[in-house]
């Protein structure tokens, strides 16, 4: 097995979609071709901030964007011309089940832009709805096989773990404890059931961990039985500066941790200061730019250290 993916990785995600609808414009519903219009033209103050990072000093081979068919499918195919690394969705949006957008379609949604990578965005607790589970996996299973077998993009797997009532019961309703003490453990057991079902992504996309041991441990799972290319990204889940700041310190210092997933703390605040006419477009753009090339600064120094 010699799948996988090993360069530094730093995405700037915007294919965010039922929370730009609700969250950032407070719109339920069918949208009309010009609210349409408007998120996609959101989106396009993101992608500019990341061409303007590249172009002040981020390095372009790293570089990738994520973005979504929908609301960005000009974006993909204006980065795909211009040599930017492009990640596409590939799951329904705010679904606790994963499923495919496009249904038995999303082979020619894939091909129409050919991603460099194809992510899902999966909630997975190994001690939790085992129906739920078998039915997940069988939709990803297909997606891995096909993406292995039939096209040249690379699979990006965002793995979430929602914490089921009886493990929050254990440490007394914090969600923080569960983070800490029990949610790396079963990130690990979810892993290792992906892939003892023929799921196998070339780089994990992981929620942020406190502690470098758990780090190693998330890599060792992602890169067991000769997958030692495999590569794992943090994401950001929309927390603070200072948070993420932590995440990246210290999943850099650990080898088989490439890059970050980060998006809404870049984008989000300059994007509402956009919309609210309390800033330019030029400004939010420069703001978007500034956030992403200091965490890819923040990772950088971290892993070099």
């Amino acid at each position: 097995m010699t799948h996988g993916f090993d360069r530094p990785l730093y995405v700037l995600p915007f294919d965010h979609r039922g929370s730009f609808e609700t969250g950032m414009f407070g719109w339920k519903g069918a949208l009309t071709p010009e609210q349409t219009a408007q998120i996609a033209e959101a989106k396009r103050v993101i992608y500019d901030g990341f061409k303007a990072a590249v172009a002040a000093g981020v390095p372009k081979q790293n570089a990738a964007i994520l973005v979504d068919e929908q609301f960005g499918a000009a974006i993909l195919r204006d980065a795909k011309a211009d040599g930017f690394n492009i990640a596409c969705p590939v799951e329904k949006s705010g679904q606790d089940e994963f499923d495919f957008e496009y249904r038995e379609d999303f082979p020619n949604h894939i091909e129409a832009f050919e991603p460099t990578f194809c992510k899902v965005l999966v909630r997975y607790n190994p001690e939790g709805n085992q129906a739920l589970n078998r039915r997940q996996t069988e939709r990803l299973k297909r997606l891995s096989q096909y993406l292995h077998s039939e096209s040249r993009s690379l699979f990006m797997f965002e793995l979430l773990v929602p914490a089921e009532q009886a493990q929050l019961e254990k440490v007394k309703g914090d969600k923080k404890t569960y983070d800490l003490e029990i949610r790396p453990r079963l990130m690990v057991q979810t892993i290792e059931e992906l892939q003892d079902a023929h799921v196998e992504p070339h780089v994990w996309k992981i929620e942020g961990l406190d502690r470098r041991e758990d780090c190693e441990r998330i890599v060792a799972a992602a890169q067991y039985g000769g997958r030692n290319k495999v590569g794992c990204i943090v994401l950001g889940r929309g927390e603070d500066d200072t948070k993420v700041r932590e995440w990246l310190t210290v999943a850099a210092s650990v080898p088989g941790f490439i890059g970050f997933a980060v998006g809404r703390t870049d984008f989000w605040e300059p994007l509402v200061g956009w919309r609210a006419k309390k800033t330019t477009r030029e400004a939010a753009v420069s703001e978007v730019a500034r956030r992403y090339r200091e965490f890819v600064d923040i990772f950088e120094k971290a892993r070099a250290e």
